[in-house]
Formats: C-alpha cells, structure tokens, sequence
C-alpha cells in the first residue's frame, strides 16, 4: 500500500474523512472540508458534483491516481469514488505525497494546503496559549485594589454622619404628631 493510501487509512482512524458523496457533501456545506479527493475512475458525474461541493467550500479538488477499489481499501470499505479529509495537516500531508510522485499536477495544491496547515497549526498554539494564560488567571484569588488614601485624611477612618432634628425620622421636621 503506498504512503499516500496509509494516510488516508490513519485519518479514518482519527475521524478525519468522510467518505461518500452524502457526508462529503455535508461537510462541504459545513466548512469542514479540507481536501475533496476522487478515484481515478471515478464517474463525469461524480467529477461535477464534487466540483460543486468543492467550490461552495472554496477546497481543493484533487482526482488522485488510485481507483474506486484502492481508495475503499484505505477507508474500510469495497470502493470510494469520492471522500473529504477535515484535517488540514493530513489533507497537506497527503497532497504532498502525491506531488512527490506527480509534482508538475499536484504542487500548487500541496504548497497551497501546507501553507493553511500552517496557519492553522499557529492559531492552535495561540488558541493553547490564551487558554492556559486563563487557567493561570482562575488560579489566582482576585481581590479589590486597595483605594489609596485621600490626601490629608487619615486612612482607614470612617466618616461620621450627625443625625440632628429632622433626620432620620419618618415625617421629616423632628416633630411627632398625635
């Protein structure tokens, strides 16, 4: 088995393919699509429609030079004419493997997908990095700043508020009527 059908098998070991034309579509439609792969002898048909889900995703496209029958065994399966990888270091991975064997068809999609792995490996560290930061924050106690002290007041003494007639009573004016 070449190294390229070895990925494909890990992803699905991972849960990072779908495989047949109803959950690519879904994942298409979902934004979760990496890399829509199809069989060498994979139908017109199959070609147009992946196409379709490929561009209201804005993936790639790309008719790998394994059968119907080569691409099943790798997912499990008796045949696969179309599937999608969701993960955008196995889709790289994967295409780059492919242009090692054909770089003149497949190198832009490879260079293409590993510079998104790339950005998707960074916003995954800073994503790690804030949650830690926040972890870090919720281990610490939060107290109140200590309000400095007015100048020429003596800290930590409270004003004394006077009640004199008319204040603190019901009526107002200190005066009780009966």
């Amino acid at each position: 088995m070449d190294n390229a059908l070895r990925l494909i098998g890990l992803a699905r070991k991972g849960g990072r393919v779908e495989v047949g034309e109803e959950p690519v579509a879904a994942a298409a439609r979902a934004h979760k699509a990496r890399l829509v792969v199809l069989a060498s002898d994979a139908a017109d048909n199959t070609l147009r429609r992946a196409s379709h889900f490929a561009l209201s995703a804005g993936v790639p496209v790309l008719q790998s030079p394994y059968t119907k029958g080569e691409l099943g065994l790798s997912v499990g399966r008796s045949s696969c004419a179309m599937l999608a990888l969701t993960d955008y270091g196995l889709a790289a991975a994967f295409a780059q493997k492919l242009a090692e064997a054909d770089g003149e068809q497949y190198g832009a999609t490879a260079a293409d997908l590993e510079e998104k792995a790339q950005r998707a490996l960074q916003r995954q560290k800073e994503q790690r990095r804030h949650e830690k930061k926040l972890e870090r924050a919720a281990a610490k106690p939060w107290a109140a700043p200590a309000r400095p002290a007015a100048p020429g007041k003596a800290a930590g003494r409270k004003k004394q508020v006077r009640k004199g007639p008319g204040k603190g009573t019901k009526r107002g004016g200190g005066r009780h009527v009966t």
